[in-house]
């Protein structure tokens, strides 16, 4: 047999309505007009064919039945309440997988993971590393980073860093027999490449340096070797803001010019939609968050 049971928006409209015996309060307290509440009382009232208010004196009452209704099912209430608050808590508990490139796990999420381990014991973090993304979180992946231009159909995307390339280099060349003094002196070193050569082909264009042949140095698969390379001396490479920084404030490279390049892509935190505010999805996206935007002014 099925249950009988009221309109739940009615229910609920009367129960905040006696507890605060005011429709104006619990108007407030449910983000709906005080004539929304009334209505539902009303509603609620029809359904169960008894009166459950009265006013007196300006005063909001409740009749002897709506005194005992509203004893019986405040318990209900209490007791949904808590049950939420367990779902949620457990939610918030468990192992999170996160999928992100192989760069961005070793120069920047796994050396701050100690962090988030600190505040959020509760969250088992699980690194996948991949190469490349489809625009899609699989069924055992919980979030993403992402790189690219932040146009995931279907997903919650938020920004992370903003990409700027800039030249880097070993301190050692510095100096010697070809110094790096100026933008024209790149000419005579090794050009490191990542992935191909179209960024440097861009910085090139960008900065006047024509007659530049940006088709001469090693290609290489992950950002972190172009980076390697250039820490041991093998060139000169276009370093990604973010990536880069470890190196740079180490003091293994450094940045001989100003001139960087603004890219059109970006480091972006893509979970799906439904489930960015609730459990330790929300915890981990709350804390990257955070932590990549007081960090802004270093990578920008």
């Amino acid at each position: 047999m099925a249950r009988r049971l009221p309109p739940l928006n009615s229910l609920k409209a009367f129960e905040a309505a006696a507890r605060n015996l005011s429709f104006t309060k619990a108007a407030d307290e449910l983000f709906v007009t005080q004539a929304a509440v009334s209505h539902q009382i009303k509603a609620l009232e029809e359904f169960l064919g008894l009166k459950l208010f009265r006013r007196r004196n300006r005063s909001l009452l409740l009749t002897e039945e709506g005194q005992s209704y509203f004893l019986d099912i405040k318990d209900i209430f209490t007791s949904l309440s808590d049950a939420t608050d367990k779902v949620l808590e457990r939610g918030s508990k468990g192992a999170l997988t996160i999928s992100l490139p192989p760069s961005f796990a070793i120069q920047w999420l796994v050396p701050r993971l100690s962090d988030f381990h600190q505040l959020h014991p509760e969250v088992d973090v699980r690194i996948k590393a991949v190469d490349m993304d489809d625009g899609s979180l699989t069924d055992d992946v919980d979030v993403a980073i992402y790189y690219g231009r932040g146009n995931w159909s279907g997903l919650r995307c938020d920004k992370l860093y903003q990409e700027y390339l800039l030249p880097v280099c070993s301190p050692m060349l510095l100096t010697g027999n070809k110094p790096l003094r100026n933008l024209v002196d790149i000419k005579a070193h090794t050009l490191l490449h990542d992935t191909s050569r179209k960024e440097w082909k861009h910085f090139f264009r960008e900065f006047g340096l024509e007659g530049t042949n940006f088709n001469q140095g090693p290609i290489f698969s992950h950002s972190t070797m172009v980076l390697q390379a250039a820490v041991h001396g093998q060139g000169i490479a276009l370093g990604n803001n973010v990536l880069a920084q470890p190196e740079l404030e180490a003091g293994r490279l450094v940045c001989p010019f100003e001139e960087k390049l603004v890219s059109n892509n970006a480091f972006y935190f893509v979970c799906h939609e439904k489930q960015a505010e609730s459990g330790r999805i929300a915890i981990f996206r709350n804390w990257i968050l955070a932590k990549a935007s007081s960090e802004q002014d270093i990578f920008s």
